[in-house]
C-alpha cells in the first residue's frame, strides 16, 4: 500500500483531489463530490478535533473486534459498504471549504510524520501502528477518489 506519511504520495492524493470539481459525478454510491470530501474529512477530524464523542468501553470492543481489520488492513473496501454513523454525511456540504479543509488535514498528516502516529491512540481502535494509520488514511482517501473517477 502507498504510504500517505510520503511527501510523494501526499502530492499524488492531493493531485487527485484538485482534479475533482464540484460538479464531478460519483460512479457509485449516495454521495455526491462534496458530502465525499466531507466524509473523509471525519478521519481527520477524529484525530484532530474534538467533535466526535468517543464510543463507550462496549461499543469500542466491538468496534476493535469486528472492524479495526476492516479498517487498518491493506485489503480494499467494497463499492457500497456500510459506514460508521459518523461519517455519514446527508446534508449538502460547501465543495472547495470541505476540499480545501481535506488538505490541509493531509498536509498536516504528512508533515506530523509516521513517527509522530506510531502507537496513538486512534478513536475507535484503541492504539494502531504507523503502517495501521497509514493503511486506514490512504486506502479510505483512494477509495473515495476512485469513487469519483481520480
Amino acid at each position: 500500500m502507498k504510504n500517505i506519511f510520503q511527501s510523494a504520495i501526499t502530492g499524488e492524493v492531493i493531485s487527485r483531489i484538485n482534479n475533482l470539481t464540484s460538479s464531478t459525478p460519483q460512479l457509485w454510491g449516495k454521495m455526491n463530490v462534496a458530502q465525499m470530501l466531507a466524509h473523509c474529512n471525519v478521519s481527520y477530524e477524529l484525530v484532530y478535533e474534538n467533535t466526535h464523542p468517543k464510543p463507550n468501553a462496549f461499543m469500542r470492543l466491538i468496534m476493535k473486534v469486528v472492524v479495526k481489520n476492516l479498517v487498518v488492513s491493506e485489503k480494499p473496501y467494497k463499492k457500497n459498504s456500510q459506514t460508521a454513523p459518523a461519517f455519514v454525511i446527508s446534508d449538502q456540504k460547501e465543495f472547495d471549504n470541505e476540499k480545501a479543509r481535506l488538505i490541509a488535514y493531509i498536509n498536516k498528516t504528512q508533515e506530523l510524520g509516521e513517527t509522530h502516529f506510531d502507537g496513538k491512540e486512534s478513536h475507535s481502535f484503541g492504539k494502531l501502528t504507523k503502517t495501521e494509520w497509514n493503511n486506514m488514511f490512504y486506502k479510505h482517501l483512494d477509495h473515495h477518489l476512485g469513487q469519483f473517477g481520480v
